[in-house]
């Protein structure tokens, strides 16, 4: 069996916060031999007990396996460690996989400086939360190099759920993981405002969850349908012109005022909805603000 295709090659993880914990826990279920270090001591107890080697420096740790994962809270704390020239030098000639979150540009970068130091690299995206780790229900995206991706496939998998490859652009999995931070910071921030106001007017967040998840189902037909008016440049408001829209919007904002609650958000909403109704596009959908807010 291959050192680097076997689902017994061994395995680095560097971070041990949650999701890093998860990781490293993950590998050790599957019977991947599983060494581990964190910056912080102290947080590699339960995974010692469980079998994983500690290593006593971030250089011991990346040399122990031919596959190093690390994880940890953006790319100036991984570049804080793995370009610490020990560590660079221990990296040569292995793979390092980067489930860091941060953007595409930095994905790329660190793309750029694994090459320059021999180190083979891919970049990658954890979408859903650690306690999904190690079950059908984790989703990881990668990008980079296919044929390295393909190699270690087979220990990923250790990590349970699906794993996806976006293409040989380093930056492709932090640009979906980006792009899918935004649906869901941004429908959290209107959900927590949807709470304020309802709160605001006697009706508690449990009398509202209900109908919530309702407005919730709607959402999935309406995302393919958006993606395909914003690819095609269609925009179709045949079912909901933005300027019924608009009205909608100004209630929520005049609600939400008569209360003294903030409605920055909600009035930057209704304002690049008003921009597209003011450039003549008020028969549009909704999806025509993908053309205001990038200049078009």
């Amino acid at each position: 069996m291959s050192a680097h295709t076997g689902r017994s090659s061994a395995v680095t993880v560097v971070g041990l916060g949650p999701m890093g914990r998860a990781l490293a826990a993950a590998f050790l279920a599957a019977g991947v031999p599983t060494t581990v270090w964190n910056r912080t001591p102290g947080r590699d107890a339960d995974l010692v007990a469980a079998g994983a080697r500690a290593a006593a420096s971030a250089a011991e740790a990346v040399a122990a396996s031919p596959l190093t994962v690390v994880c940890v809270v953006n790319y100036d704390a991984s570049d804080a460690v793995l370009r610490e020239e020990t560590v660079t030098a221990a990296l040569k000639g292995r793979t390092l996989v980067n489930l860091s979150a941060d953007t595409p540009g930095r994905a790329r970068d660190t793309a750029e400086w694994a090459a320059r130091h021999g180190v083979r690299y891919l970049d990658g995206a954890i979408m859903t939360p650690a306690p999904t780790i190690g079950t059908d229900d984790a989703v990881f995206l990668h990008s980079g190099p296919e044929e390295l991706y393909e190699e270690h496939r087979p220990v990923l998998a250790a990590l349970g759920g699906t794993h996806t490859h976006l293409g040989e652009d380093p930056g492709r999995a932090a640009a979906y993981d980006i792009a899918l931070l935004d649906i869901f910071w941004t429908a959290m921030a209107g959900y927590v405002h949807a709470l304020a106001v309802a709160r605001a007017e006697g009706v508690t967040g449990a009398e509202l969850a209900p109908f919530a998840q309702g407005i919730a189902a709607i959402l999935p037909p309406l995302f393919t349908e958006f993606a395909a008016d914003t690819d095609a440049g269609t925009y179709s408001g045949a079912i909901n012109p933005i300027t019924s829209a608009v009205s909608t919007m100004t209630h929520v904002v005049h609600a939400a005022e008569a209360h003294g609650i903030d409605t920055s958000l909600m009035r930057v909403i209704e304002g690049q909805a008003r921009r597209v109704v003011a450039r003549g596009h008020g028969s549009d959908g909704y999806s025509r603000v993908a053309d205001v807010i990038t200049g078009r």
